[in-house]
C-alpha cells in the first residue's frame, strides 16, 4: 500500500537539507516539494511570498492564500505523481496541506481556527480529492536560531527573503501554532536543539529516516 510522508516546519529549519538526505537514503522514494515555484500554478504563491499583494502575510487572507497553495498542490498532483501513487509508490513531501495550517492559521482568531482546519480538509482532501498523509514529521526550531540561519543563506541581504523570512513576530506566532497542531494532530516532532545545543544533520536524518521506517513497515 502506498504511503504518503510529509517534512514540514517553518522557515530555516532545515527541510530542504533533510528533504534530500532522505531521498538518497530511500531508494524508490519519490519527493515531490511545495510550492512548485517554477511551475505556473504557483503564480498566486509566487505573487504573494514576493509581498505584490502586501508585504505584511497578515494583511492577506488566511483562506484565499490557501487557495493560492491548494491549487499548486492539485496541478502537482495530477501531473507529477499521482498515477506513480496510485500505484503503489511512496511519496515524501517538503511542506503540504499541512504548511496552510502553519502558515495560515495564524492569521485567525482562536475561536476560528477549528472551522479553518476543516474547510481546509475538505477542500483539498474531499474537493481536491489529494491524498491525505500517513506521518507527518515536523521539524522544529526556535524563531531565533530560524532567522540566524537565514541571515547566513542570504549572506546578510534581507532583501531577499520573503514575506514570511522578513517578519520575526510571525514566525514566532507559526510555531506557536504549529506546535499546537502537532500535539493535536499528532505529528512527529524533530527537534533542532537539545540539552542546550544544535543537533547534527546526521542526528536529525537519523531520527527522521527511523520514523519513515516504522510508517513504510506499516
Amino acid at each position: 500500500m502506498s504511503k504518503l510522508i510529509v517534512l514540514d516546519g517553518t522557515d530555516g529549519s532545515g527541510k530542504s537539507t533533510q528533504f534530500e538526505r532522505l531521498l538518497a537514503r530511500f531508494e524508490g522514494l519519490k519527493g515531490i516539494s511545495f510550492p512548485d515555484y517554477s511551475s505556473p500554478s504557483a503564480a498566486l504563491v509566487n505573487m504573494y511570498l514576493a509581498g505584490d499583494l502586501s508585504k505584511d502575510p497578515e494583511d492577506v487572507n488566511a483562506y484565499a492564500a490557501s487557495t493560492f497553495y491548494a491549487a499548486d498542490r492539485y496541478a502537482s498532483y495530477m501531473m507529477h505523481w499521482k498515477s506513480f501513487y496510485e500505484s503503489g509508490g511512496n511519496i515524501l513531501a517538503s511542506r503540504y496541506t499541512t504548511s496552510n495550517l502553519i502558515h495560515q492559521m495564524p492569521k485567525l482568531g482562536e475561536s476560528e481556527r477549528e472551522g479553518f482546519r476543516d474547510w481546509l480538509y475538505d477542500l483539498e482532501y474531499v474537493k481536491f480529492g489529494l491524498p491525505r498523509p500517513d506521518s507527518v514529521i515536523y521539524l522544529d526550531i526556535t524563531p531565533e536560531l530560524a532567522q540566524k540561519r537565514l541571515s547566513a543563506r542570504y549572506h546578510g541581504d534581507e532583501s531577499k527573503k520573503d514575506i514570511h523570512e522578513a517578519h520575526m513576530d510571525y514566525i514566532k506566532k507559526c510555531r506557536d501554532t504549529a506546535l499546537c497542531i502537532a500535539k493535536k494532530e499528532g505529528w512527529a516532532l524533530i527537534p533542532a536543539e537539545e540539552s542546550g545545543r544544535e543537533l547534527t544533520e546526521d542526528e536529525i536524518t537519523d531520527r527522521i529516516a527511523a520514523i519513515i521506517e516504522d510508517v513504510l513497515r506499516q
